[in-house]
């Protein structure tokens, strides 16, 4: 746990000296976003997303490993995949932690116009009995020996 924080540290200070904005946004906003057709990010780990399932339609790219690793540069190879710079996009993880210096790299290093950041993640979520399925079939697309 101490690695992850020194490596959310090491990413909110590579993208401190920016001025762009993140939209935070709550689970009702999520909802209304993801009818809509906005690409969701579960940035999560793999381990995470079996034990608490995911977002119907999420695409599952781990941004830190469950050592705290990070690749950004990797990661947003990935995300681009899913949606480019000028498409809006939202990011969760379990509680909104992670995906604040996630969503600040995408807005101010990766030049992405629209970013949206669940604030309370995955767990509030399912705790106000929202969808979710399993993550299995998600994980079982993800191309052998790469993180997803």
């Amino acid at each position: 746990m101490l690695k992850q924080s020194l490596a959310v540290s090491a990413l909110l200070f590579a993208v401190s000296g920016a001025s762009a904005e993140v939209l935070n946004i709550d689970n009702a906003e999520l909802a209304r976003l993801l009818a809509s057709g906005v690409a969701v990010v579960d940035i999560r780990t793999e381990p995470e997303w079996k034990e608490t399932g995911v977002v119907p339609g999420s695409h599952l790219i781990t941004l830190f490993d469950e050592k705290g690793r990070a690749d950004p540069p990797g990661w947003l190879e990935k995300v681009k995949g899913v949606a480019k710079p000028d498409q809006p996009v939202i990011l969760i993880c379990r509680t909104g932690n992670r995906t604040r210096p996630a969503t600040q790299f995408l807005s101010q290093q990766a030049g992405y116009q629209t970013v949206y950041n669940v604030t309370k993640g995955i767990v509030a979520w399912g705790r106000e009995g929202r969808p979710v399925v399993p993550a299995a079939a998600a994980v079982a697309a993800c191309a052998p020996g790469a993180r997803c």
